[in-house]
């Protein structure tokens, strides 16, 4: 069994999910650090992985945090799973009260414009998280809340 194969069984536990919100400040810094080429989770074996950074809607200062993502077209599709807890990630309230943030992915910074994805478009994209990390179906019933998905699209520079 590939360690790709493992970590996604692993992900449906609860203590994978402690174990992933304890790791998760050293996963920020390991992907900074590598130009996005290692996570804690591996290498080319871990689901597709980007630096989100976010301005804080109370301090204002600039917030990163690892997520996995889609692709949507030329797009990033995150979700808000924190893991299966009952509160939202605070990544998803920075960008609700301030969409312009950035990714990187593989070293390569990118600007974006979230939107909060409701209704018919964010039950099309529900799938394609799916097959990312199926463990988000365990997440959404745990979490006993509506898990907020966000299109991350990037900002068209001139032109």
């Amino acid at each position: 069994m590939r360690l790709s194969e493992v970590i996604l069984r692993l992900g449906h536990r609860r203590w994978f999910a402690t174990a992933g919100r304890l790791l998760m400040p050293l996963d920020r810094r390991l992907i900074r650090l590598t130009g996005g080429r290692l996570s804690v989770t591996g290498w080319r074996t871990a689901p597709p992985t980007l630096l989100l950074t976010t301005r804080g809607r109370t301090s204002g200062r600039l917030r990163e945090r690892p997520l996995l993502y889609a692709w949507d077209g030329d797009a990033y599709v995150v979700i808000g799973s924190n893991w299966g807890q009952a509160g939202h990630p605070a990544w998803s309230g920075n960008l609700l009260a301030d969409p312009a943030a950035t990714v990187t992915i593989a070293g390569q910074t990118t600007a974006v414009r979230a939107t909060l994805l409701e209704g018919a478009e964010r039950d099309r994209v529900w799938p394609q998280l799916l097959r990312v990390w199926p463990a988000y179906r365990d997440y959404d019933a745990r979490s006993g809340r509506t898990l907020r998905i966000f299109r991350l699209e990037p900002v068209r520079r001139g032109g």
